[in-house]
């Protein structure tokens, strides 16, 4: 008997003792006032007629309580809970699309002639969804086709492409970049990539969140200058230690009227330039020592070159140096060949730099200095600026030196104002002057040196990366003057021009209806900073729906994970493409009872990872989701169970659908899985393995939804409380 049967059960038989009791109450009122209005003498003789009958009395009473019993069940299913039944059946019909016919109830005829009347009201209003929706798919025929044409070419760029809201939540992705991030991954060979990329997920879990909002800040500077197309791009380091070239572009909303559009996502183009990368500092070192080696060995041929001049030179002594010019001649030889045969296996991939106007770096960096953390009334005021003038320049690096260096001053030199001066080089024409100057003390060549090589600091972040480092990018200079004049010092960078761009007037957006594999545009619509997650509405929030195959059911004593399966619910839909799944070995046996329902042979879980392996792998697909199971209590208490060994804390928020189910159908005999999809009109495959379970169970989750809100249950919070409410929330494991 299900736990629902049970329930049922238990109201059926308080239903009868309510009943019995009032009626006993009753009759012994009414018993108690007759006895009232009898006088002495009628009492006795009542007393007398009745006391010896006292036993038939209860022996007539037997029967009747009896039938009582027999008929209070059935005028329960009739009266009570079959409407109850046909009415949460009813609320599935009208609350989701599920397409069933509601089952006779055990009611009266008019109860069953409604039931009837609400099965053709369904098969009304479902041949009214098929005309619609014929009418529909005639009229998005041709769409559709161009659609997939351009989805079908999305898919097949070799070029890594990445959309993203302002959020920086992922929106589009095609399969080169899914390629891409799989060759980030930690774990390519369980998650696959999944926990890095996926629809509605973070970029910033790849990208330094500074990093893209100075490349956004440059695009909204080009947007502003009426820049058509604009563009910028940087160069990073992954965690894995791949290095990325990335170039973003603006996704700008249409407007609806002649206003401007405004920006609501980027578009993020990768390339992996990491073996590109190590070829050319592989050149650059074959380089540097073929120089080397040149000198020592030119210097080798000079001098014998100067002692074969001598006439009178010995004939051994003449043999002895024409063979030190042979040898060195031969060894430059070889150095020569060994760079020409490396130098042919790749083109070298330099660090990239963007041309930027001049006056936007200074207006950036004056913003950048101001904002600094922990430097009080430390201020940043433009000097003499060329406004002409075009740089190339890495300009992320570049502001974070010039932020560490006004940093430095307050801190250490108690400056409170700071300014930026940006001139050409006088007579070169392909460099410029860019000046941090202040007023106060002078400081050591020691303590320039020390400044110039130590790690950049910016607040709390570190860099890693020196100042030197950032000359050295630009190929330029760094060094320090005092003008003794204006009592003024300042560090000079000299950087290299680029070539003025003219102006160009807006243009028209050009808009592109490319759909590659993985994409949902309703995205744009999300934001990140609007409420808390309890205040969230179910509908915009990002789910992971997990199971679990375990060796048994008694987490406590022992039994182990052999397989975890997990799916994305993103948007209001099912991303089926975005899965984990991956057999854990438990490191023990396998009961033979378990295998018959799992399917899972130990022969299966031999040479798999641990679950100390697979955990952080399932912890970072999903990472930053609400975790969804059915019984989640269960499986919660597995993972729980490992925090200590494996340091991994799974503190999300989580919903169970058993205990959804529960307040959605509070009357039904059965939650179980099978049950619910059932009632959901949802088809089950793949019971009993993780991932097949998660797939139901991500349905019915969907399913549930509507249900729920149609309650007045729309938020993650008023979700969460109201299954704490129901019966099945006390099972503990």
């Amino acid at each position: 008997m299900s736990t629902g049967q049970r329930q049922q059960g238990r109201a059926v038989a308080l239903g009868v003792v309510g009943i019995a009791g009032v009626l006993a109450l009753w009759l012994g009122a009414t018993a108690a006032m007759l006895w009232a209005t009898l006088d002495a003498a009628e009492r006795a003789q009542a007393a007398a007629l009745l006391g010896p009958r006292a036993a038939l009395l209860v022996f007539a009473a037997v029967p009747a309580l009896a039938g009582l019993a027999a008929v209070v069940p059935r005028a329960w299913r009739r009266w009570v809970a079959a409407p109850a039944q046909l009415l949460e059946d009813t609320r599935v019909l009208l609350a989701t699309d599920a397409r069933r016919d509601l089952a006779s109830p055990a009611g009266g005829a008019d109860l069953q002639g409604l039931a009837a009347a609400v099965n053709q009201l369904v098969a009304q209003r479902e041949q009214l969804r098929a005309d619609v929706a014929q009418q529909v798919q005639a009229a998005s025929r041709g769409i559709a086709q161009e659609r997939n044409r351009l989805a079908a070419l999305m898919s097949e760029l070799s070029q890594a492409v990445v959309v993203c809201n302002l959020d920086g939540r992922i929106l589009l992705y095609n399969g080169s970049a899914r390629s891409t991030f799989r060759t980030l991954s930690s774990t390519p060979s369980l998650a696959d990539g999944a926990e890095l990329i996926g629809l509605g997920r973070s970029i910033y879990q790849v990208f330094d969140r500074k990093l893209v909002a100075h490349a956004l800040e440059r695009i909204q500077q080009l947007l502003q200058r009426g820049v058509a197309d604009p563009s910028a791009q940087f160069l990073t380091s992954t965690a894995s230690g791949q290095l990325l070239r990335v170039q973003m572009a603006p996704v700008r909303s249409v407007a609806a009227d002649d206003s401007a559009a405004t920006l609501n996502g980027f578009v993020l183009m990768l390339a992996n330039i990491t073996r590109e990368f190590d070829q050319a500092t592989q050149q650059d070192q074959l380089l540097l020592g073929l120089t080397e080696g040149s000198r020592a060995s030119l210097g080798n041929l000079q001098a014998a070159l100067e002692m074969l001049e001598y006439p009178d030179l010995e004939a051994e002594q003449r043999q002895r140096f024409q063979a030190v010019v042979n040898d060195e001649v031969a060894a430059m030889g070889r150095r020569i060949q060994d760079l020409a045969a490396r130098t042919t296996q790749g083109l070298a991939t330099r660090w990239p730099l963007e041309d930027m106007l001049g006056a936007d770096l200074v207006a950036a960096a004056l913003r950048r200095i101001e904002a600094l953390p922990g430097t009080g009334s430390l201020r940043a005021a433009a000097a003499e600026v060329d406004a002409t003038l075009w740089l190339k320049v890495d300009s992320f690096s570049l502001l974070q030196a010039l932020a560490c260096l006004a940093g430095r001053l307050a801190d250490e030199y108690a400056v409170k104002l700071v300014q930026l001066r940006l001139a050409p080089a006088d007579g070169t024409g392909t460099r410029a002057h860019l000046d941090l100057i202040w007023i106060g003390q002078a400081m050591s060549t020691e303590t320039v040196m020390s400044w110039e090589t130590d790690a950049m600091r910016i607040g709390a972040d570190v860099s890693p990366l020196t100042v030197r480092d950032v000359v050295q990018r630009h190929g330029g200079e760094f060094w320090f003057e005092r003008e003794r004049v204006r009592h003024q010092a300042f560090f000079r960078f000299l950087l290299p021009l680029a070539e003025a761009q003219p102006a160009l007037a807006p243009a028209t957006l050009l808009q592109h209806d490319s759909r590659p594999e993985y994409y949902d545009f309703d995205l744009f619509q999300i934001s990140d900073q609007s409420r808390a997650l309890d205040e969230r509405r179910l509908s915009e929030l990002a789910y992971t729906v997990f199971d679990t195959e375990t060796t048994g059911l008694e987490p406590a004593k022992g039994d182990e994970i052999i397989q975890i399966g997990a799916t994305r619910v993103v948007a209001g839909k099912l991303r089926r493409q975005e899965s984990f799944e991956q057999l854990v070995d438990p490191q023990r046996d396998l009961p033979a009872a378990g295998i018959a329902i799992h399917g899972i042979q130990p022969t299966m879980l031999r040479g798999q990872p641990t679950i100390t392996t697979v955990l952080p792998a399932f912890h970072a697909f999903a990472q930053d989701t609400v975790l969804v199971a059915h019984n989640a209590a269960f499986d919660m208490r597995f993972l729980q169970l490992k925090e200590a060994s494996t340091g991994l804390r799974f503190d999300q928020p989580v919903l169970d659908t058993l205990l959804l189910s529960a307040v959605v159908h509070p009357a039904q005999d059965s939650h179980r899985l099978e049950a619910i999809a059932e009632r959901l009109g949802i088809t089950v495959i793949g019971r009993h393995t993780a991932l097949g379970d998660a797939m139901v169970t991500a349905e019915v989750f969907l399913k549930l939804v509507p249900l729920l809100a149609a309650m007045g249950i729309h938020t993650l919070g008023q979700a969460r409380e109201a299954a704490q409410r129901s019966f099945y929330a006390r099972v503990s494991y």
